[in-house]
């Protein structure tokens, strides 16, 4: 089995017995030594055997452990969803289009916000735990994700640490027959193992807990774009409404999340500089908002570490609106490129109309 994935700090090594099925994933547990005395200081223990991954037209089901292929974590898939892709890049490559957003700008913007001038295309998606004895090791935010919950006069912000939301293609898929296989507060409460079958199950608090809080945990859409061999992916997500009293006109505020994943798909080192957002909202307001890095940081994609994942928030007065954008990456000779962050939706459950406030 291929295992070349990009690994900043947790490091796999695929352990090659007599046939495939007895491979083991083998993980290394001192990580951080310098070069020179690694070889000799690293331990491997073992955590499970790959399997074979599957096609795109067949699911991982709930309870499927893996390895990232990007960030290298372990973690457990919770729930399967079926996202729609809209990738500029293959859109670019079969049509020949070329889009330019600072040419689409306030009300005439036409459908540049939207994200959906680009045909979409159905590629299954999964909202996962991480194993927390990964979380220290990876260039992605140990994801929190957080939601308003059901009552729209509670102040209440609901907040999961460990989860994250992952392509089919970022699935290594392995077994283990250990009872907690991955280190996480809601992996016994959610998973058990019947060694029957030999497969993590759900449990019924899983079921319940997804049918409670499914309008803020379920993923839809998908936003991806290429410039200059720099991808980034955009995923949003409606956190709920809440109206806020505060200064006495009790306006409906509609919040957002929204989770970047930045991909150096080439050879060069380039550095995240800056990031300017454009935010249009439903009254035909148009913000910009400009700032140094991405949530106090400036990071570095490389060949050894080519990926970074954060996650931030936006709020509306409205009930929806778009956002697109660019990053600015400096090179190595010291030149910069403009990187187009893809347009993407931002839609509510909720009916209401008025101007746009950003945080």
């Amino acid at each position: 089995m291929c295992c070349r994935t990009f690994l900043p700090l947790l490091r796999i090594v695929c352990e090659s017995a007599s046939s495939r099925d007895t491979q083991c994933v083998r993980l290394s547990l001192c990580t951080s030594l310098p070069r020179r005395t690694y070889a000799s200081a690293v331990r491997l223990a073992e955590v499970g055997k790959f399997e074979e991954p599957k096609e795109q037209n067949l699911k991982y089901p709930t309870g499927q452990l893996f390895l990232h292929r990007i960030f290298g974590y372990r973690g457990v898939v919770l729930f399967p969803w079926l996202a729609r892709v809209f990738d500029r890049d293959l859109a670019g490559r079969k049509e020949g289009i070329k889009i330019d957003p600072a040419q689409n700008e306030g009300a005439a913007f036409n459908n540049i916000g939207t994200g959906r001038d680009v045909k979409g295309r159905a590629v299954p998606y999964y909202q996962v735990l991480i194993d927390a004895r990964d979380c220290p090791h990876i260039r992605a935010q140990s994801e929190t994700v957080t939601f308003l919950g059901h009552q729209e006069s509670s102040r209440s912000l609901y907040a999961i640490p460990g989860l994250d939301y992952i392509s089919h293609d970022d699935v290594i898929p392995y077994s283990s027959t250990e009872k907690n296989a991955i280190m996480h507060d809601l992996f016994e409460k959610f998973l058990y193992l019947d060694t029957e079958k030999g497969s993590y199950e759900p449990k019924d608090t899983l079921r319940a807990w997804q049918d409670r809080n499914h309008p803020w945990l379920e993923l839809s859409d998908v936003h991806r774009e290429t410039t200059e061999n720099i991808r980034v992916t955009v995923i949003p997500f409606y956190m709920g409404c809440r109206r806020d009293t505060g200064q006495g006109n009790g306006q409906s505020v509609y919040w957002w999340r929204y989770c970047i994943r930045l991909e150096n798909l080439g050879e060069e080192t380039v550095q995240l500089r800056e990031r300017h957002w454009r935010i249009f909202s439903l009254s035909g307001t148009l913000e910009t908002v400009r700032g140094r890095g991405v949530v106090g940081q400036e990071p570095v994609l490389s060949k050894v570490l080519p990926a970074f994942q954060y996650s931030s928030h936006v709020s509306l007065q409205a009930p929806s609106g778009h956002m697109w954008g660019t990053f600015r990456f400096e090179r190595e000779d010291g030149s910069s490129v403009d990187v187009k962050i893809p347009p993407f939706s931002l839609e509510s459950k909720d009916d209401d109309s008025s101007n746009i406030t950003v945080v």
